[in-house]
């Protein structure tokens, strides 16, 4: 009951209130080793529906975009000239929210479940607890040209990988994805025409072998 009592109470209050509220600390030793999480990771769609922990929830985030170098803003994610133009959402049962990194906070930006929108005609997707959607701004990028956008999806699939790297890990179940229903996320998130979801990962913890 105690991952439960995380997904319906914390997260349905942080919705109530509809504002940025901090995360734990991240445990920077939690894990196996790098090699270890390299040698087990895999692509999985089958997920068990408990939810995560309020700890494994700021590992795998902070691990996937967090700030690691408060000092100079820098993140575990590199990107194209440090523009830092992807975002991170998170989808739960209870909302959508952004992750922002120089905080290690969630921000509300919707309430309800929308991880039908991630999973669109998929619903294995739905199965998993949290999915992170990853949207590139080029409004921070500064540019929509072609070399921007690729970049900007360079970027993304760096986010994509440390989140299956990060769930890897942690002992979490994850796949990369890119197929969402797009223009209902950007509407969800208000999000205008230069901020573009472009990879997702539905997050969780592996099923029971039956």
């Amino acid at each position: 009951m105690r991952y439960l009592s995380f997904s319906m109470a914390a997260l349905c209050c942080l919705a109530a209130k509809g504002r940025e509220t901090a995360l734990p600390a991240p445990d920077t030793t939690a894990g196996m080793p790098v090699m270890e999480a390299f040698a087990k990771r895999q692509s999985t769609r089958q997920f068990d529906s408990r939810a995560l922990s309020r700890q494994e929830l700021s590992n795998l985030l902070w691990a996937t975009m967090g700030m690691n170098r408060p000092e100079t803003s820098r993140l575990t994610a590199p990107s194209c000239q440090n523009k830092q133009e992807i975002r991170l959402y998170v989808f739960t049962s209870d909302g959508a929210y952004e992750y922002i990194p120089a905080t290690h906070s969630l921000d509300t930006v919707a309430t309800g479940d929308h991880r039908a929108l991630v999973a669109g005609r998929q619903d294995f997707v739905c199965e998993a607890p949290v999915s992170l959607v990853i949207v590139a701004d080029m409004d921070r990028f500064g540019s929509t040209d072609a070399r921007a956008m690729m970049m900007a999806a360079v970027d993304a699939g760096i986010v994509s990988e440390n989140a299956c790297l990060a769930a890897s890990g942690l002992g979490l179940a994850t796949v990369p994805r890119a197929s969402m229903d797009t223009a209902a996320i950007t509407t969800l998130l208000g999000l205008n025409e230069r901020q573009i979801p472009l990879m997702n990962n539905p997050v969780g913890h592996f099923r029971a072998a039956e």
